[in-house]
């Protein structure tokens, strides 16, 4: 019922921003089907697959794309698919026999999408990398961090995730419906450092208005504002203030006890340090959850900062289903929401080649022609 259902994606498996890309469209109803290694699958060893919560909602199949067999049996499949999705390195499709000419090719109407870090072509394209590299090159983790302290990797949300995996989601829901007026696929490279690059586009242009320094620390959403940060309550938890509008920094002046105070204006920055030294301390003076109980739904722009243990019994994220547990594993629930055609899990996340037979079956293979991939190791199944 999902808003992609009906679409067909061929995934071949990667880490990090591919299957991140692959969980969202098979969240939206997309039948993705994941190409894992053969040897992989046919080593037997047990692993916890039900922990990959990026590889949900897809069946595996184990295929040797190093044979020119498995090779063909991953073309048999990109023929009845809409779209493809890849994380090597530059040209190792091509190596395999399965660059975007070959594909294209067997199938004109298939969107290539190419997932990389450095992008498919420039100086960088062929060397190793991972988000903090991509994102130290577009400025974005220059921009993170505190006044006088180093730069702080922000996890891998910006690079890979971010700036990876929802452009490819996107680029590869923008090609199919392209693909459906012309008739015609195309390749899209995704490259996480243009994604993460366009992710910093309203503070490339603030910087161009002279509103932004490019000095960590000094600016209105990198914590050198007193009215944007997180502060330590007296129970050594955290909450976070994000009051930029006038009238809700007015509720946040209200609300912690500042209001009658003789304070300088919001927005002198020479004041800053001083007016934030002032609110961390009034924060200090009650525990998270008194914080909460006196500005939780306010217009102070308020949350407090939980742990990934405490978000899903949030009342907030209880309410709205926010998270789901699958297996035992709890873990985000799809996004976003539709209101007639609602996306689901569809499966729990599988181990490589669990589904080899069934789903190369439902692709169009006889049993013969599975016995023979079979005997000769072109294909390989978990267990």
């Amino acid at each position: 019922m999902g808003v992609l259902s009906g679409y067909k994606i061929v995934e071949f498996a990667g880490i990090g921003p591919a299957p991140m890309c692959a969980m969202l469209l098979s969240d939206m109803g997309a039948e993705v089907l994941r190409i894992d290694r053969a040897e992989d699958a046919n080593l037997g060893i047990p692993t916890e697959a039900k922990y990959g919560v990026l590889n949900r909602g897809r069946r595996s199949v184990a295929i040797d794309l190093k044979k020119k067999e498995g090779a063909e049996v991953a073309l048999k499949l990109i023929a009845k698919a809409d779209a493809l999705i890849e994380g090597f390195r530059p040209k190792v499709m091509e190596r395999l026999g399965l660059g975007p000419d070959v594909c294209l090719a067997r199938n004109p109407k298939l969107v290539f999408g190419r997932m990389t870090g450095w992008g498919q072509d420039g100086p960088l394209a062929h060397a190793a990398g991972h988000d903090i590299n991509y994102i130290a090159l577009t400025g974005a983790l220059h921009s993170i961090g505190r006044k006088g302290e180093a730069p702080v990797p922000p996890l891998n949300l910006v690079g890979d995730f971010g700036g990876g995996g929802v452009y490819l989601a996107l680029g590869v829901v923008a090609g199919i419906l392209e693909a459906q007026k012309s008739g015609k696929g195309q390749v899209i490279d995704v490259a996480m450092t243009d994604g993460a690059s366009s992710l910093m586009a309203a503070i490339y242009g603030l910087r161009a208005a002279g509103r932004w320094s490019d000095v960590r620390g000094e600016n209105i959403l990198d914590t050198g504002a007193h009215y944007y940060d997180v502060y330590e309550t007296s129970d050594k938890k955290y909450i976070s203030i994000g009051s930029i509008e006038p009238k809700f920094y007015a509720d946040l002046l209200r609300l912690s006890g500042l209001q009658h105070e003789e304070l300088p204006r919001q927005q002198d920055r020479q004041a800053w340090p001083a007016l934030k030294e002032r609110v961390a301390k009034i924060f200090k003076t009650k525990t998270r959850e008194e914080w909460c109980t006196i500005m939780e739904g306010s217009d102070v722009c308020f949350a407090p900062v939980l742990s990934l243990e405490e978000a899903p019994r949030h009342p907030h994220n209880r309410e709205r289903g926010t998270f789901v547990e699958i297996d035992g594993v709890i873990q985000p629930a799809p996004a976003p929401r539709f209101a007639r055609t609602p996306s689901a899990i569809q499966r729990p996340p599988a181990a490589p080649g669990a589904h080899t037979d069934e789903a190369l079956g439902d692709w169009g293979f006889s049993a013969t022609e599975l016995a023979q991939l079979h005997g000769n190791g072109t294909i390989g199944t978990r267990g």
